[in-house]
Order: C-alpha cells, then sequence, then structure tokens
C-alpha cells in the first residue's frame, strides 16, 4: 500500500529528528498540574527469559537483582506522593512483572494505600497463569494482559517460547482458568512473523475466540534496530507488504465474533474500558522504574536501563530520569493527533482549546494527506473518526512511533556498563553483536 510507505517513511524521519535524548539532571519529576488526571506507569525490568523481537529494558531474573529492586520502585512511588501526585489508575509492565508475586503484591497494595487507585492493570507471561499467582492477583489486578505472541507451535519455538511456557494447548488452557478472576483478561498477539502464513494467522484467531480472553491486542511486528539481527536469526527478515491484509483479517474476524475495537489495534468485549495503551486514556503519565518513559509538561523522560544505578538513585534520594527529549508546539500537535486518532476519535473542539487553532490549520499537511487516503469516516466541526484504511494506517503509523521509542532505548541501553552491559551485550545476550 503506496499511503502506508509513504506514511512510515515520513513518520520515522519525524521520530528520527525530535526523539534524540539529551543528559537529565533534574533530581525529581515535575509536580503535577493542578486538576489533571494522570495514570502512573511502573516498569519491572525482569524476564525468565529475554525474547529476541522486544526492545523494552529487561535483564535476566535473579532474585538478588529483583528484591532491592522492587523496595527502591516502592520508595520512588511514595516520592510522587510527596510531590503531590494522586492515580486512580496503575500500569505494570515489564519486563514480567508477576516474577516474584510477593514483592509485585506488596508493591501493588501500596499504591492502592497510598493513591485513589480504581483500576490497575498487570502484564504477565503464560506460565504464571497457575492458581498461586492467580489467588495473589484476584482482586488486586482488574486486568490481566498476558503475552502469548502465537497459538502456533512453530512459531512458539522459533521464539524461544515453547520450552519455556508450554505449546499451545498449555496456554489456552491457563488462560481458560485465569480468565474468571479478573474483569478483563487481555491476550497480546503478535501479526506478521515472517514465517507466520495466512492460514497459522487464521488459526491463531481462532483460538483466541475460544479462549474465554474478553479483551486481544494484536500488534504488528515491529523490527526495531536493537533486534534485528536476533529478530532475523530467529524468525527471519520482517515482510511489511502483507501487513494491511493480515491486519484486515484481523479485525473483520473479531468484529464478526463480538469485539469492538477500542484502539487500533485493541479488541474489546468486556465492559472495563481497559486497553493496553494508556496513551489514549492518559496524555501525560508519570513512570517509575528503571526502563520507565514518563511524558509530561511536553518532555519525554526516559530513567536510567541500570538497575544498580536506579538503586544508588532511589537510595540518594534521586528520581529515576536519566535523559530527556522535549517536544516543541508541533510536535505537541502531532503527538496528540497521532495518539487521539489511534484511539479512534479525534476531538476537534479539545484541540482547538488545547492549541489556540483548528487541526486543519495545525497540521495542514497531515490533514490533507488523510483525506486524500480516504481515511477519515467523520470529519465534521466536532470530531475526526476512522475508515478501515484510516484504522490501518494508523497502525502503521504508531508502529513506526514505536519503533522510533524503541530507538530511544538502544539509546539508554548503550549506556550500560560493566556486568549489566555483558548480560545483555556479551557472549550469549540477546543484544550480542551489537556493543
Amino acid at each position: 500500500m503506496f499511503s502506508e510507505r509513504l506514511l512510515s517513511r515520513v513518520v520515522g524521519a519525524c521520530t528520527d529528528s525530535y526523539l534524540k535524548l539529551e543528559t537529565c539532571n533534574d533530581q525529581l519529576m515535575p509536580p503535577p498540574e493542578p486538576g489533571k488526571h494522570y495514570m502512573l506507569y511502573m516498569h519491572v525490568p525482569f524476564c525468565e527469559r529475554l525474547c529476541p523481537y522486544c526492545s523494552f529494558n529487561r535483564f535476566p531474573f535473579s532474585e538478588d537483582r529483583a528484591r532491592p529492586y522492587f523496595d527502591s520502585l516502592r520508595r520512588e512511588m511514595l516520592m510522587l506522593a510527596e510531590l503531590g501526585y494522586d492515580f486512580d489508575s496503575l500500569y505494570i509492565g515489564g519486563g514480567t512483572p508477576t516474577i516474584m508475586i510477593d514483592e509485585l503484591v506488596r508493591t501493588i497494595d501500596l499504591a492502592r494505600k497510598t493513591f485513589s487507585i480504581k483500576e490497575v492493570s498487570s502484564e504477565t507471561n503464560p506460565n504464571h497463569l497457575i492458581e498461586p499467582y492467580l489467588e495473589q492477583l484476584d482482586g488486586r489486578v482488574q486486568r490481566l494482559s498476558v503475552g502469548v505472541q502465537s497459538f502456533d507451535n512453530g512459531l512458539l519455538d522459533q521464539m524461544g517460547r515453547l520450552q519455556k511456557y508450554g505449546d499451545a494447548e498449555t496456554i489456552f488452557e491457563r488462560i481458560r482458568t485465569a480468565s474468571p478472576h479478573f474483569l478483563s483478561m487481555n491476550v497480546d498477539m503478535i501479526f506478521n512473523f515472517p514465517a507466520q502464513t495466512e492460514d497459522i494467522l487464521i488459526n491463531d484467531l481462532a483460538w483466541v475466540l475460544e479462549s474465554g480472553a474478553t479483551q486481544t491486542t494484536f500488534y504488528p511486528l515491529m523490527a526495531s534496530p536493537a533486534v534485528e539481527c536476533s529478530l532475523a536469526a530467529t524468525v527471519g527478515k520482517v515482510d511489511y507488504a502483507r501487513e494491511a491484509h493480515f491486519y484486515d483479517i484481523i479485525w473483520r474476524t473479531l468484529l464478526d465474533n463480538g469485539f469492538t475495537l477500542s484502539s487500533a489495534w485493541t479488541f474489546d468485549k468486556s465492559a472495563s474500558g481497559m486497553i493496553d495503551e494508556y496513551v489514549v486514556d492518559y496524555e501525560e503519565y508519570p513512570a517509575i522504574g528503571s526502563g520507565g518513559i514518563t511524558y509530561l509538561g511536553h518532555t519525554l523522560y526516559v530513567n536510567t536501563f541500570s538497575v544498580k544505578e536506579y538503586n544508588e538513585r532511589i537510595a540518594s534520594g534521586r528520581m529515576s530520569m536519566s535523559a530527556a527529549t522535549h517536544f516543541d508546539f508541533h510536535q505537541r500537535m502531532r503527538y496528540r493527533f497521532m495518539m487521539q486518532l489511534f484511539g479512534l476519535r479525534l476531538d476537534k473542539q479539545q484541540f482547538k482549546r488545547d492549541f489556540g487553532c483548528s487541526v486543519e490549520r495545525g497540521l495542514p499537511g497531515e490533514m490533507a494527506f488523510m483525506i486524500a487516503a480516504g481515511a477519515f469516516a467523520t470529519n465534521n466541526s466536532d470530531e475526526l473518526t476512522l475508515t478501515p484504511k484510516g484504522r490501518y494506517l494508523m497502525v502503521a503509523m504508531m508502529r513506526q512511533f514505536f519503533i522510533g521509542v524503541n530507538n530511544l532505548r538502544d539509546q539508554a541501553r548503550a549506556a550500560l556498563v560493566g556486568e549489566e552491559h555483558e548480560l545483555l551485550f556479551g557472549e550469549g545476550g540477546v543484544y550480542a553483536g551489537r556493543k
């Protein structure tokens, strides 16, 4: 699709130009703005296995590393409370947040005691969908998101997940067992693996529909520079030419089977309203923990990727931001345009109130492109909504944006030294060969 290729190039060039990090010496995050609602993001970077396609901050798990880290995480959370923050929503990502269930539970309980938390969303892996974990999470976590990626055993084997997390049948049964414990049970899937055929994708959709999951998120495979080599060596080179066709199969199948769209790539049949991409509902949010990314006051902060440095910073009374990049006025308009349309609706009146001009005047090139591409189902004085083609263009736009964000992570990860650098970049590390 020509419009997708053009859009991918433009978004890629834009993110390359303004997602560049500078050293941040701020001791603390900016305080909250009065009357503004924020969500808290919390990052747990430990995994039992490092997947070749993942660019998030993650380290091989060890209890000696993880217990002091959770203690620092709770201390940083209390620093936000001292700054005056309150939150009604908590999102815990990783890594694998459930890797030490006792520490996670203690952290969630402190968050609920400290803030006005009404809903908690946490990520996990299939091997943690067992009763000892579910009993601890029941009532504490409203939305659990499990990383499945595919129900095809061949693809799972390629990703190194088959032996660690079990075959498709095992994962399927665990999801069915876990679903009743949560208001929303999300299954994270990835589409457009090089070895994924149309039949494999259709079979993946059938597994999801039968699993009892109330929500599913289908991400396009994102080949960021840091993982291109390991990705090519394990699952092959990514082909974007068929991405639109695969996306068309996904949304048609899910909408025909009782799901509705919550974002361009999240499909829901629960009433929870909680989705993976919290940036849709919360434009600004503080993030704590090593590798967390904050967006506040038109500045994007990246926390140190070093767990050792993270613990040292928190112990000294500093928060974890180590680098930052600032969005200018036009970049902020573009960011709003992208995030609201990714959430399926742009509020034109809100845009005009916040930026002092219409979206047509502020972003004439973006509007002209989307109109010419047939992206808008509604375009009136109040709102923009999307056609199916427009939804796919937002999938492509967000894919390129997140590849740009992953480039930020690469910049932060490159600063690691000593043992931490060796864990990831040394012989056998997932980034081996990229020193």
